[in-house]
């Protein structure tokens, strides 16, 4: 008795130990991004400018840098992770195949962001180039596209893992009804699968966005850090997470560290938004 109620206390301090942490962080870069938020304010968020030299700083082109990327890697992976949850979970029949490429996915997903960002960098990059050179496009390789390609590779196994468990709630019993009243394996998957797991299906895809909204090493080693709006997606740019890698111990003065803290302030707030949605949905998945 005496045992379980240390074990209790020992769960409930760590339970608030995050809360605390979280707290913590929080408060921390609202007190450091002081100076930026007295300085610009609410116009912080919608000023394009970001000149160091003049101490002029506006978010805008980071805000759209990051929404760029992010949204343009969920669209390539959600067709590739789907694909890749409906295969594991239903058409591999030899189950221990499937445990060996869900251990393979995972495996993936743990590669460090610096390994897959050098691999970016002098396998993609130029394959991107050359691709750009032919269409008549000017050949950077490096810059929003290819960021949206290296942070689609990362979040793929994220969301492909997440996705499998989810089509593996769905209850036996009612993929056999179907088939039993005719339906094909296909009908099966279309019509009450995916259906049926939508929202949590959904609610990995949000995870694995807010995934990619914070990533940060490969991503600053191919997007090329251009601190401006991109002009396309071709064009060189510069997400939040980015922009505070590259210019954090170059900041001598105090209204620019205290902009780039904003900067991670804003960044923050976001990431915790995407992450708490994501988890609600996927804990409100019941079948």
């Amino acid at each position: 008795m005496k045992v379980d109620r240390v074990f209790k206390i020992i769960l409930i301090s760590g339970g608030f130990l995050m809360v605390i942490l979280l707290s913590a962080i929080f408060l921390s870069l609202v007190f450091s991004s002081i100076s930026s938020l007295k300085e610009y304010g609410i116009r912080f968020l919608f000023t394009k400018e970001w000149d160091p030299v003049n101490l002029k700083f506006g978010a805008v082109p980071f805000i759209i840098g990051t929404l760029l990327t992010s949204f343009i890697s969920l669209l390539i992976t959600i067709p590739f992770s789907l694909s890749i949850s409906i295969y594991l979970s239903e058409l591999l029949k030899n189950r221990t195949i499937s445990k060996l490429l869900q251990t393979l996915i995972e495996l993936i997903a743990g590669i460090p962001s610096v390994i897959v960002g050098l691999w970016g960098l002098f396998i993609l990059a130029p394959i991107i180039r050359n691709i750009q050179a032919k269409l008549g496009i000017q050949p950077i390789g490096v810059g929003i596209f290819t960021a949206s390609l290296i942070l689609s590779i990362m979040i793929i196994p994220y969301s492909a893992s997440i996705g499998k468990e989810v089509l593996s709630l769905v209850p036996i019993e009612v993929k056999e009804g179907a088939i039993s009243l005719g339906a094909t394996e296909f009908e099966v998957i279309k019509g009450i699968l995916i259906p049926t797991s939508f929202k949590g299906i959904f609610g990995g895809f949000l995870l694995s966005f807010g995934r990619a909204f914070g990533e940060t090493m490969a991503v600053t080693m191919v997007i090329g850090n251009a601190n401006r709006i991109p002009k396309s997606i071709f064009s060189p740019g510069q997400t939040m997470a980015s922009l505070i890698a590259n210019e954090f111990t170059e900041a001598t003065s105090i209204l620019h560290l205290s902009s780039l803290i904003e900067i991670g302030l804003i960044l923050f707030i976001i990431s915790v938004l995407i992450n708490i949605l994501g988890r609600v949905i996927i804990r409100k998945v019941t079948f």
